[in-house]
């Protein structure tokens, strides 16, 4: 018979709230879902026209579906020592009474950004600088969008030098985690002595 007297029990994860916000339509659901360890919960839902005088697709013509909760994912690292959780807000005004919840405990968020409709995204920006939450902004471009370098994003939305502005895409992978970093690199550097 083995024993595991005088063996000290592995500690529990830390866990790290991260949100993941930005107006209708830039590409939150998307971003939890490429970067998630697993499948990511969804609250996509279909658009109908119950929704035409409310939702503004101006831009965004093509978009079928809507998260109307939040979306969820999760990613491990530092060997099980510390997993992200990862809450994509929903983007229409209509459902930002959720934000005030789902901010609840973050540490940072990713404030994302599509060319197209840059001004779907002032108020998230706004939001958490309201709250003292550290964010990074992603330029999120698509394909039928401009070309915009993160020093011109930063002027239009007068986003200050000490907030990470970044390109990247949210259907890949790698460029979600690079964008996590940075947002743990800002956050870490805001963390007094």
């Amino acid at each position: 018979m083995h024993s595991n007297q005088g063996q000290a029990a592995a500690p529990a994860p830390e866990s790290v709230k991260i949100l993941v916000a930005g107006g209708f339509g830039v590409g939150k659901t998307t971003l939890v879902a490429s970067v998630s360890e697993i499948p990511p919960l969804s609250t996509e839902e279909t658009l109908t026209e119950a929704s035409t005088d409310i939702d503004d697709l101006t831009g965004i013509e093509g978009k079928t579906t809507t998260t109307v909760a939040f979306d969820f994912g999760r990613i491990t690292i530092q060997r099980d020592e510390l997993v992200l959780y990862l809450f994509g807000t929903p983007g229409q005004d209509r459902f930002w009474f959720m934000w005030n919840e789902l901010a609840q405990g973050a540490v940072g968020a990713i404030v994302l950004v599509d060319t197209r409709r840059l001004q779907t995204s002032f108020a998230a920006v706004d939001f958490f600088e309201r709250r003292s939450i550290p964010i990074v902004v992603g330029i999120n471009h698509f394909p039928d969008s401009h070309w915009y370098e993160p020093d011109e994003i930063r002027a239009a939305m007068a986003i200050p030098e000490s907030v990470p502005v970044i390109v990247c895409d949210a259907r890949n992978r790698r460029s979600c985690k690079q964008m996590l970093i940075t947002l743990f690199e800002h956050a870490l550097a805001r963390v007094p002595g």
